[in-house]
């Protein structure tokens, strides 16, 4: 059995902003022995599902702002946490993380939870891993909206900035998520920043969010990278559902050239609305995005 760490109900108290009820899948086929939580915000009669993932090193605290412009319009978000981040549990090996660790997680999850008709909505290695998804099970996908990701083939070389990046989670591996929340999100208020710090009591927890910036694919062979690749091409030549791309233009790594080269593969994807203010984490300008999304894809639940 996987030993994990499991955070105290107690952290999660009074998380402004937040007013979901936890939810829990447990026995998913590989992952016997750990718990994962998710959102599930359904209004009565929700026939359009907005599947929400989020990346590094946020959980589903992330999707505050855009769920209720989701659940306003008449739709339901699912919005997991991924093992390592916000109340799901904690493998405590960082070897136990992998691209396809966090990849099989969510193609069980999506196959438990039966989940159809959904928009998928990726930022970050929510994009990574969920731009993977639809290929393997088509049926259930009729939109995207994507912010601010990009599909790691391996096939070209990181940029500087993710770089320094990487190097500088090697260098500190007790990361203080909520400080670095508030850095790259100034209108944040000291408590909205500490829930993001909230899923990790000390650095023992932190082994998920510490090993992410190293399994980005940096080769051909790397893992992932071929499978992303395969992903490329499926975007590119095989889908058929709505696209709307919303970039944050003050992201120094994932900012407007490289979503550009994103648009590029994805098949009839508009141009992007960048947004003035956003940085990387472009959910926390959500509300607008949210709403411009919904009105790009005519609030109309699609039919498959």
């Amino acid at each position: 059995m996987t030993s994990a760490l499991r955070t105290p109900d107690e952290r999660f108290a009074n998380l402004p902003g937040f007013p979901f009820a936890p939810r829990y899948v447990e026995g998913l086929p590989d992952f016997e022995g750990l718990r994962a939580h998710y959102i599930d915000d359904a209004p009565e009669g929700a026939a359009h599902t907005f599947l929400c993932l989020h990346g590094e090193p946020t959980w589903s605290y992330l999707y505050r702002r855009m769920i209720p412009v989701f659940h306003a319009a008449g739709h339901r978000s699912v919005a997991p946490d991924l093992f390592g981040f916000g109340r799901s549990d904690k493998p405590v090996d960082d070897a136990q993380y992998s691209f396809d660790f966090h990849r099989r997680f969510m193609l069980a999850f999506i196959e438990r939870m039966d989940l159809t008709n959904m928009t998928l909505v990726v930022q970050d290695w929510g994009g990574l891993i969920g731009l993977t998804l639809p290929m393997e099970m088509p049926e259930r996908f009729s939109r995207l909206l994507v912010m601010n990701t990009m599909l790691a083939t391996g096939d070209e070389p990181l940029t500087g900035g993710f770089l320094a990046w990487r190097a500088w989670v090697s260098a500190n591996p007790d990361l203080d998520c909520g400080k670095l929340l508030a850095r790259s999100c100034r209108h944040l208020s000291p408590a909205e920043a500490a829930a993001y710090e909230a899923p990790y009591p000390d650095a023992r927890y932190k082994a998920g969010a510490r090993r992410f910036p190293a399994l980005v694919p940096d080769r051909p062979d790397a893992p992932g990278a071929a499978l992303s690749r395969k992903a490329r091409d499926w975007w590119t030549h095989t889908w058929k559902g709505e696209t709307f791309m919303a970039v944050g233009s003050k992201d120094p790594v994932l900012g407007v050239a490289v979503m550009e080269k994103l648009r590029g593969w994805i098949r009839g994807c508009p141009p992007a609305y960048i947004h003035p203010e956003a940085g990387h984490f472009a959910q926390e300008w959500g509300e607008d995005i949210a709403r411009r999304a919904l009105d790009h894809f005519q609030t109309q639940v699609p039919t498959r």
